[in-house]
């Protein structure tokens, strides 16, 4: 399996310097992962540093937290995607879900996708957070709502992926929507338990170790 072409590369620390997303776009070149991932502002940077090849720019919207103005993830995605972002990873309102509203939850998701349209929007539950049951339902609004993954963590809470998370929001979306182990995935190993448990794309700020 080509493993690099599971991982997007990422940087989304609050220091993070112009200088040192350089050198994740030439770390993702080198090593042909599937996308950096950077925070908006870097969106234009990464994207005209992997001009003309095949690693994408993937953005977070709404990060870390989640409890933007909805008009507000849709304006920021909307304002990525025209610098140049291929991905958008965006964050649930946990709050709002832990609440029981759902349709909430759903309808954001399904905004977002709309502006999204053809690129690949990815929905950050935060499990740390959930219930197991909380984590189903999750899953569901976004795989009901038209999202193409739902994925674990934003990495900045109490707590990232896990094997059970990724078992339990695989068996929930089913074998044709992608989900993304994001937090805490370090080594190889921890790559392959991830990928075995159900993952098909790994966030990871450590993609050149495990490669």
């Amino acid at each position: 399996m080509n493993y690099n072409k599971l991982i997007d590369h990422t940087l989304l620390k609050q220091d993070a310097t112009p200088e040192m997303i350089v050198k994740l776009c030439e770390e993702a070149k080198e090593f042909d992962f599937m996308s950096v991932c950077v925070n908006p502002s870097y969106v234009p940077l990464a994207s005209s540093l992997l001009l003309n090849t095949d690693v994408k720019v993937c953005t977070v919207i709404g990060f870390p937290l989640g409890m933007n103005f909805t008009r507000t993830k849709i304006d920021e995605a909307r304002l990525a995607i025209d610098q140049g972002a291929d991905e958008i990873d965006m964050v649930i309102n946990a709050g709002m879900l832990k609440a029981g509203h759902d349709d909430y939850v759903e309808q954001e998701i399904r905004m977002l996708k709309d502006v999204a349209g053809e690129k690949i929007l990815k929905v950050i539950i935060e499990t740390c957070l959930l219930t197991d049951e909380e984590k189903v339902r999750a899953c569901l609004a976004a795989k009901n709502a038209g999202a193409d993954f739902v994925k674990t963590s934003t990495g900045f809470s109490t707590g990232g992926a896990t094997v059970h998370d990724v078992e339990l929001m695989r068996k929930t979306v089913g074998p044709n929507m992608g989900v993304k182990a994001s937090g805490g995935v370090r080594t190889h190993e921890d790559l392959l338990n991830m990928v075995k448990a159900g993952a098909s794309r790994i966030g990871t700020s450590n993609g050149t170790k495990i490669i």
